[in-house]
């Protein structure tokens, strides 16, 4: 278990330096405001005569403090891992390269470039279920309170940050930053509210059936439910467990299967939305 915690911390390291190395890198030179609170705390820093590193930190306090006032203690010690680290990196980029220029000399590549080394970084956070803080804590409020899709939450939040910019710099670097914003959304779609995706499984296990219905029910505290298949070739009548799990269960569940049934016949799909209606007694 302590293994398995440094190894996550490890890995999240790595992804949220990686992420402050694109803002930095290339985000900062271009004033490009895409979406998020390293974004705003460079607007901010026209007007506030503090290193951006600083500001972004504030920033993210101030969220992270909203967002356990107003959502609760949902966010974890990743997140506030998260949130704290990235803006700390900046501050090392910061004394490291101070004065830092563009690498590209050309907004437009430097807004690619970004992209593609954010969307990693992400992926990289996502993969143990973390995330950069910041605009997403800011998501979650208005999500809870708002009532508002999580996607659509973090593009609105994003686009008020981009077109804050307009305050500062040129119409140029306001339609990059926009544009930016809606890819960097896409991206957003794609690894974070990926999460919410649900994984449809469907199991067949010659010998080890009932040991894995076990572990859904008792210790996954997943539903299952059970058909009984035959094969086309032979006619052999066996059970097919289905079941429905989110990322965290899906990753147990194919390490038990795995590790019990290494021969288990398996299929997965991707499920956007489940909905369950309970019946009403009358």
């Amino acid at each position: 278990m302590i293994k398995r915690a440094i190894k996550e911390y490890l890995i999240i390291t790595f992804g949220a330096v990686m992420a402050a190395a694109a803002i930095y890198f290339f985000m900062l030179p271009s004033h490009l405001a895409v979406g998020s609170g390293s974004a705003l705390a460079m607007v901010l820093s026209n007007f506030i005569p503090l290193p951006i590193s600083v500001i972004s930190l504030s920033l993210n306090i101030i969220f992270l403090t909203m967002g356990f006032l107003l959502v609760g203690p949902e966010f974890g010690a990743k997140t506030v891992y998260t949130t704290i680290l990235v803006p700390a990196s900046l501050g090392v980029f910061e004394i490291i390269f101070p004065d830092f220029k563009s690498l590209t000399e050309d907004p437009l590549l430097d807004m690619i470039c970004y992209l593609l080394v954010v969307g990693l970084a992400m992926a990289i956070l996502f993969s143990v279920n973390a995330s950069s803080g910041g605009l997403d804590i800011v998501a979650k409020i208005m999500n809870k309170h708002l009532k508002m899709e999580l996607g659509t939450a973090i593009s609105v939040s994003g686009l008020v940050v981009a077109f804050s910019s307009a305050i500062c710099y040129d119409t140029k670097t306001v339609v990059l930053s926009v544009l930016g914003t809606y890819c960097s959304g896409m991206i957003v779609d794609r690894f974070i509210f990926g999460l919410n995706i649900k994984r449809r499984v469907c199991i067949i296990s010659q010998e080890h059936t009932q040991t894995i219905v076990d572990y859904l029910l008792h210790k996954l505290h997943s539903g299952a439910t059970l058909y009984e298949s035959f094969g086309a070739y032979d006619g052999t009548s066996r059970t097919e467990i289905v079941t429905i799990v989110d990322k965290n269960e899906y990753r147990k569940l194919m390490e038990f299967v795995k590790k019990t049934d290494p021969k288990a016949f398996l299929t997965v799909y991707s499920v956007n939305e489940v909905r369950y209606q309970p019946k009403v007694k009358r």
